[in-house]
């Protein structure tokens, strides 16, 4: 199947805050947010992109904004409300520091698959949707332009790991272990037998490497994975380790 392109947005106020946005509404990019956003956007100048998919959120389609400026045919982007900022409830809008004091927390760091929070919807229910609209726009760019498409998705921090998760083999129990700051560009190649996460959590590098081939491709199943791990892939990528919920 194609390739995705994982974008969370760039920095926004409430983060620079300690504030959990969450779905509330004029949450923005600050200036060092669209700087990354726009950042971001330069990586991928190079890479001609087959659909620009976005959470509706504010952050999200600034973001998708600045990155699709930079291609050299814009594309009309897509809002996806599957890739929306998880459903924190009557935590939106509050300081983080002031919810960590709260029993549900510890849920949320030691066993999200069990978190559900208050007013809202539960980290596994996020994560059903989030994954379920990828694999849908997924299977979507390839039908109309073939398994070599890529294209991007821009989301929020919770629902882009949920999916890093979900392509890794990993529990949602597990999740908080994966990084995906602001700006970052996470990367996954769907096939029919597996997914192969090429890229998570990066923040430079030019990702023109991932422009589909101009030769035919040698007659290997796109699953298989290489035998001795092969000669390595154009995308740069890293990872770190992960804390509370992002917005």
């Amino acid at each position: 199947m194609a390739t995705v392109i994982l974008a969370r947005h760039g920095r926004t106020t409430a983060n620079a805050t300690g504030v959990l946005a969450g779905r509330g509404k004029g949450v923005h990019l600050d200036e060092h947010g669209l700087e990354q956003a726009r950042a971001a956007g330069k990586r991928l100048a190079g890479l001609p992109l087959a659909a620009i998919v976005t959470s509706p959120l504010e952050r999200c389609r600034e973001t998708a904004r600045e990155i699709n400026r930079t291609q050299a045919t814009p594309l009309r982007v897509a809002n996806e409300r599957g890739l929306l900022e998880c459903d924190y409830g009557s935590w939106t809008g509050r300081e983080l520091k002031t919810l960590a004091k709260e029993s549900l927390w510890k849920t949320v760091q030691t066993h999200p698959a069990n978190a559900h929070f208050p007013d809202g919807e539960s980290m596994a229910q996020m994560l059903a949707r989030g994954v379920g609209a990828v694999r849908a726009w997924d299977a979507k760019v390839e039908a109309e332009h073939g398994a070599d498409g890529v294209w991007l998705a821009v989301s929020h921090g919770d629902v882009i790991k949920a999916i890093l998760a979900d392509a890794l083999g990993m529990h949602l129990d597990l999740f908080q272990r994966l990084v995906v700051d602001p700006g970052s560009l996470s990367v996954i190649r769907y096939t029919p037998l597996r997914p192969f996460v090429v890229s998570v959590n990066s923040s430079s590098g030019d990702l023109s490497g991932l422009k589909p081939p101009t030769r035919k491709r040698r007659k290997r199943l796109a699953s298989d994975a290489v035998v001795g791990g092969g000669a390595g892939t154009a995308a740069a990528g890293g990872a770190r380790a992960s804390h509370g919920p992002k917005t």
